[in-house]
């Protein structure tokens, strides 16, 4: 095995992946390792039987490892969705961070780790032509069983060099909230908004968990100041902004 990029520093192969499908890798997502080290998880991503891996692993000081080739299917994103895929193993690269998440205390990702993370995402994105709304979390993949990498990530950092689909967040202020229970035609048109991003959310017109869950995925990598579930006046707002903004528009 030989790096698939220049900014590897150790290969550790991992025996979990297997052929990618007929289909373009066009998604880089991102996770935290979630446990209490780094070489706990590593252990597990590479140990045979373990039926779990990735590409990439950053560490907090910024070293970068190799488990799977690029050309490889890894086993990170589980049970997923996006935009209509439901194999999101075949289609993306996966890159874990290594941090305890949100079981460890949300501990914030080192300085190192974010930058090595952006010139990763950004080498990836280049060799495979990922366009920006294509590199996303765990939790958008799979909202109603992950979180990571959290609330906490930088976002905002990857977004400044190029990197990932972004807009300002709208303000937070007093205003008419959907939240869980609610029915009618406005919960209808927020499902069909975040069906149209690529969330797996069906226009039930009723507010429903798969909804609540869609809506505390999104505001934790696009509105991070607050993540209840509900969608409130700035949820609706910020992804109405970040469908506008995408090309082509909404």
């Amino acid at each position: 095995m030989t790096p698939d990029s220049p900014l590897v520093d150790e290969i550790h192969p991992s025996p979990s992946h297997g052929e990618r499908k007929k289909s373009p890798t066009d998604m880089i997502v991102l996770h935290y390792t979630g446990m209490p080290t780094g070489e706990a998880a590593v252990a597990v991503l590479c140990a045979p039987g373990s039926q779990v891996s990735c590409h990439y692993v950053v560490w907090e000081d910024g070293k970068i490892w190799q488990l799977v080739p690029e050309s490889r299917r890894a086993w990170h994103a589980g049970a997923s969705f996006w935009d209509g895929e439901t194999d999101i193993n075949s289609r993306s690269v996966g890159i874990e961070l290594v941090n305890s998440g949100h079981d460890g205390g949300a501990p914030p990702f080192s300085n190192a780790q974010i930058e090595a993370t952006i010139a990763l995402v950004r080498d990836i994105a280049r060799r495979l032509n990922i366009p920006p709304q294509r590199i996303l979390a765990h939790s958008d993949v799979a909202p109603a069983r992950k979180k990571d990498p959290g609330e906490i990530f930088p976002w905002a950092r990857l977004h400044e060099t190029g990197l990932g689909h972004l807009t300002a967040p709208a303000p937070i202020r007093p205003g008419r909230a959907l939240e869980p229970g609610a029915m009618g035609p406005p919960v209808a048109a927020l499902q069909k908004m975040l069906a149209a991003y690529g969330y797996e959310v069906s226009p039930t017109d009723a507010y429903d968990d798969k909804t609540r869950d869609a809506v505390a995925a999104f505001q934790r990598h696009f509105r991070p100041e607050k993540v209840d579930g509900i969608a409130d006046v700035s949820t609706v707002e910020t992804l109405r902004d970040l469908l506008n903004s995408l090309p082509g528009g909404s």
